[in-house]
């Protein structure tokens, strides 16, 4: 009723946005900003709340996603004057790290994996699959990069360094971001940036988090015993509530799990 009652002060609030995920476009991840970009507006414009807290767990993904959503929580942040602060639970690596450098604090669990500052590329090669199916592949291009890493013919190293000077170029782009939101409390002379990843309270003493602590009890330390916590995230769409998804919802699982099996969750 407080709300309702003219000139009495209402309780702090905090927005919360649930980040859960591998992060792509499209139906293949959990996060992308598409996806994302109506709950994270709501959550900033919705009655000036105190902070916005970012719940992550979320072993990574793609590059341009992870920018495209951690840019848009900084435009709102800064355009409301409301600041952003991040909790880790499992995981936050890769571009789950990404967006997690989009808050201005950043606080873990003992067991939280953060890190993994690098860029990755996976996939397999068939060169002798079709010839021993007896099938013939034609392939016609225009460009001779058009072809780049065909998994269906060896292994060119034209291509493999072309491919590792376009992964340099986003891990520059990475790095570039971690040190923008944390280049004052990273240390000097570590270098961060190998792909490493680190536990908890060694996140925290290399300047990667801030703090070892939990979304509830940190935000009544801040904001008092009477904080109110508004929840907003991703909304499944009509097919996926329905069970008319089930194959695509199967794959984007089977994605999610290998993405978090890569650190051991």
């Amino acid at each position: 009723m407080k709300r309702w009652i003219p000139f009495m002060k209402s309780a702090p609030t905090v927005a919360v946005i649930r980040l859960q995920g591998v992060i792509a476009s499209g139906a293949r991840g959990q996060l992308n900003d598409a996806a994302l970009a109506p709950a994270i507006e709501r959550a900033f414009r919705r009655g000036k709340p105190d902070a916005v807290a970012l719940v992550i767990n979320s072993p990574g993904g793609s590059p341009a996603q992870s920018s495209l959503i951690a840019a848009r929580i900084r435009r709102l942040s800064e355009e409301k004057s409301i600041p952003v602060i991040g909790f880790v639970e499992d995981v936050a690596a890769s571009g789950g790290y990404w967006l997690a450098c989009a808050a201005d604090e950043i606080f873990v669990d003992e067991s939280s994996i953060l890190g993994s500052i690098g860029v990755i590329s996976a996939g397999f090669g068939f060169p002798q699959a079709l010839e021993k199916l007896g099938v013939e592949r034609r392939v016609h291009t225009a460009g001779k990069s058009k072809s780049m890493m065909d998994p269906f013919r060896p292994e060119n190293p034209e291509d493999v360094e072309r491919l590792k000077a376009l992964q340099e170029q986003i891990h520059q782009s990475f790095i570039r971001h971690v040190k923008t939101r944390r280049g004052g409390k990273l240390p000097d002379g570590e270098d961060l940036f190998t792909g490493d990843v680190w536990i908890g309270q060694g996140a925290v003493d290399n300047g990667l988090a801030d703090g070892v602590g939990h979304l509830v009890p940190v935000m009544k330390t801040r904001f008092g015993k009477d904080v109110r916590f508004r929840m907003y995230g991703q909304r499944r769409g009509l097919a996926s509530r329905l069970g008319l998804s089930i194959a695509e919802e199967a794959l984007t699982t089977i994605e999610d799990r290998a993405g978090f099996a890569r650190f051991g969750l």
